[in-house]
């Protein structure tokens, strides 16, 4: 966990309240089966496909096509104030385990993504780590206030691995990371502990102790892989994953995992985590945040 709020104007800001609330940040990744990143340097509006320097007619009718695949567009940048290049990156990343592959390619003009393939057709083939800290700060502050300093701090080491990125969710977790192409949501990572956060990636494992979820699955499956995870000591990216998800009960549902010799079932149930509360710096009106309880762990039949 990071330092604590020193500030009252901290204070009030949706991080430091979460992180002083304890909000858990288990179960909480955006769910999708992939990424199209667009890199586009410059300023960002608060809907940064439309509101940016990218053409907001391009950005509109990207967004409808990726998302009637399960694919979600983020803005992407180089930390710092780089000029903008003659020719920007694109990238469509599938997230889905054992397919786990970002295609990367190049354009000039913004209407050559009208015609963009987002179906991994297109674009020169990488397995490497690429990871995205969110910056966001005209969605929302704390992206800003904290993401920032992580983003220059990793770009120090990994100056081709890293990228600033618009809104990825769960601003009251910021710094938020996402570790590609695996689709892994790191959430409160701050400067001193992002290292050991890569440097689990890079050994093929996740990092518990920050880890939101994984994109490609839904928010209770997360919760069900991480609490396997912990009671089994495996923090292999591809450990445990989840089969499939049923609801069984109001609240309730049960989770496959894949393991070996048997697979396991795991009962997850929401709850209510803490009272009401302004979970992000713009929200007007208070709401509890969500959060998921395991209730049961056993061998399949």
């Amino acid at each position: 966990m990071t330092d604590l709020p020193q500030t009252a104007t901290q204070a009030l800001r949706c991080s430091f309240a979460s992180e002083l609330r304890g909000d858990p940040v288990v179960g909480t990744a955006a769910p999708s089966v992939g990424m199209v990143l667009i890199e586009q340097p410059g300023p960002w509006g608060r809907q940064a496909l439309v509101e940016s320097r990218l053409h907001p007619a391009v950005g509109a009718a990207l967004s409808d096509r990726a998302a009637a695949i399960g694919l979600r567009v983020l803005l992407i940048r180089r930390p710092g104030r780089a000029p903008e290049p003659s020719r920007r990156s694109w990238a469509v990343v599938n997230c889905m385990p054992g397919q786990e592959v970002s295609r990367w390619g190049t354009f000039a003009d913004d209407a050559q993504l009208l015609e963009l393939p987002l179906d991994g057709s297109a674009g020169s083939s990488s397995y490497e780590p690429t990871y995205l800290v969110c910056t966001h700060g005209r969605h929302d502050a704390c992206c800003a206030i904290r993401g920032r300093p992580l983003a220059e701090a990793f770009s120090r080491d990994r100056p081709e691995a890293v990228w600033e990125c618009s809104h990825v969710g769960g601003d009251r977790f910021a710094a938020n990371l996402l570790a590609l192409p695996h689709g892994l949501y790191y959430g409160r990572v701050g400067p001193d502990a992002g290292p050991e956060v890569l440097a689990a990636h890079e050994r093929g494992e996740v990092h518990p102790s920050f880890l939101r979820g994984r994109t490609t699955f839904p928010p209770v499956a997360q919760a069900a892989q991480q609490h396997a995870r912990l009671v089994l000591g495996e923090f292999a990216i591809n450990a445990v994953n989840p089969v499939s998800t049923r609801p069984v009960a109001r609240r309730r549902w049960e989770v496959r995992l894949g393991h070996q010799p048997r697979d396991l079932v795991a009962t997850v149930r929401t709850v209510t985590a803490g009272p009401a509360a302004l979970l992000t710096c713009a929200a007007l009106h208070e709401a509890h945040p969500p959060a998921f309880e395991v209730t049961d762990l056993h061998e399949a039949d």
